[in-house]
């Protein structure tokens, strides 16, 4: 899409790509033959480039602008932090830091009572696991191999997709499958067996590996990047028992799934049940500055009241991301948009994408909560025959021209736009899929 106004700066799109490529060394991927896209400006669910492209975001970046771009509350919080206070140690107290703790924990189940901020998920992640082990006494942690909980020792050890395998250096971690009726591992063929089987094969692993050497299962309240795998009915409440049966504590990653993206502040709400620990990152402050953290039950924040925990950062509790933290979660209430993402992702963007799906044979699979939806492309809906990955790359080419950013993992479209999206946008962008997907109907076989 065309802005009408281009860039009055003078500046182009190759200018900030060939200072990119001249200095920047990106994340997950070969140097050599990068080509970002260049964004000059966002606002709402909408961004443009130096040239007048635009684009309308299905993605929210890393699926963490919750509550769009540049929202004006959100930004006048931090720039009113910016002439109090921009930067303190975290052993003091600042006022910033305690608000921003006081509403997450205000929006957490009853049991829990402090927070421990971090700069992101995967160092949430790290210490849900330090708490656990400490609080314990023991060392093993297990998660799934479907999932995905961040970049740093021992969150991209618990981390289950091949990401892990280059970077195993970190102890202690075990992996189950979890529940994913598409590609069901327990040959199952319904969500009753696969709930029932799941079950039966994570009780298995912690006898195997001994439940009094078990800290944590770590499971992400809705696998996110390893394909927004909702769970069966009745496995959460499973895996909750189990924790409780063998003493194991068990730590919910809502660092994706959390803060409005599935039509809840968290989304193991509508799961019905209740963690020992809480992480966050991505929705909490939408991304504005960098933010996350530990959400602590209080028999384990009393354990440390005379234990000392060994962990902290330099940046935990940031007056600048705590400020934006505050402005967000305000915001969010009181412009209802936990609510407009469940209406608008259950009501709306749901029945949209089932309607796609009906129409062209390359969706295999529509799944999701809220704004946290994906489709599973397939080249045979019978043998369930992944689309390659040079075709989805295709696709997520030809979508980003026709002026939608898309979120594609393996064979997945990610469907995350912002919980602020109106009716209107998603009506707009489900059309441009439907454009794009005609495009390849070819892949069906």
């Amino acid at each position: 899409m065309k802005l009408a106004l281009q860039d009055e700066t003078g500046i182009t799109n190759d200018d900030v790509r060939q200072l990119d490529r001249a200095y920047v060394f990106h994340s997950w991927s070969m140097q050599g033959n990068l080509n970002p896209l260049v964004i000059a400006g966002a606002q709402g669910c909408e961004l443009w480039d130096y040239e007048g492209n635009s684009w309308l975001d299905f993605s929210s970046q890393l699926v963490n602008v919750n509550i769009g771009y540049q929202h004006p509350r959100v930004l006048a919080a931090m720039k009113a932090q910016l002439d109090e206070l921009v930067t303190i140690a975290p052993a003091t107290a600042n006022l910033a830091r305690g608000e921003a703790a006081k509403r997450i924990v205000e929006l957490a189940p009853e049991g829990f009572s402090k927070v421990f901020f971090t700069n992101a998920g995967a160092d949430a992640n790290e210490n849900a696991i330090r708490m656990a082990r400490m609080y314990t006494g023991r060392d093993k942690i297990l998660s799934a191999y479907r999932s995905y909980h961040g970049n740093t020792g021992s969150a991209i050890a618990a981390t289950g997709d091949w990401r892990r395998v280059p970077n195993e250096f970190s102890r202690g971690h075990v992996h189950f499958f979890n529940p994913y009726l598409y590609r069901s591992e327990f040959n199952a063929s319904n969500e009753q067996e696969e709930c029932t089987r799941a079950l039966a094969h994570l009780r298995r692993m912690i006898e195997c590996e001994g439940p009094k050497a078990i800290a944590a299962i770590l499971l992400e309240s809705i696998p996110g990047t390893a394909g927004v795998l909702v769970p069966p009915a009745g496995y959460m409440q499973g895996v909750r028992a189990l924790a409780d049966e063998f003493g194991i504590m068990l730590i919910l990653d809502e660092v994706m799934a959390g803060f409005g993206r599935t039509g809840s502040w968290f989304a193991f709400e509508q799961d019905g049940i209740v963690p020992d620990l809480i992480t966050f990152a991505k929705g909490v402050n939408a991304g504005y500055a960098p933010a996350g953290g530990v959400l602590i039950s209080e028999p384990i924040a009393h354990y440390f009241d005379d234990h000392f925990f060994a962990g902290g950062l330099t940046y935990s509790g940031h007056p600048l991301a705590m400020a934006a933290i505050v402005a967000t979660i305000d915001a969010m209430k009181e412009e209802k948009v936990v609510e407009n993402a469940a209406f608008t992702g259950d009501q709306i963007l749901r029945p949209g994408l089932e309607a796609l799906a009906a129409k062209h044979p390359l969706i295999g699979d529509v799944r999701g909560r809220g704004v946290f939806q994906a489709l599973e492309l397939v080249t045979d809906r019978q043998s369930k025959t992944a689309v390659a990955a040079a075709d989805m790359a295709a696709i997520k080419s030809a979508l980003t021209e026709a002026g939608v950013l898309s979120f594609v993992v393996e064979n997945r479209i990610h469907v995350v736009p912002p919980c602020t999206i109106s009716t209107a946008q998603v009506q707009q962008g489900l059309a441009i899929f439907d454009r794009v997907l005609g495009q390849f109907g070819g892949l069906v076989k």
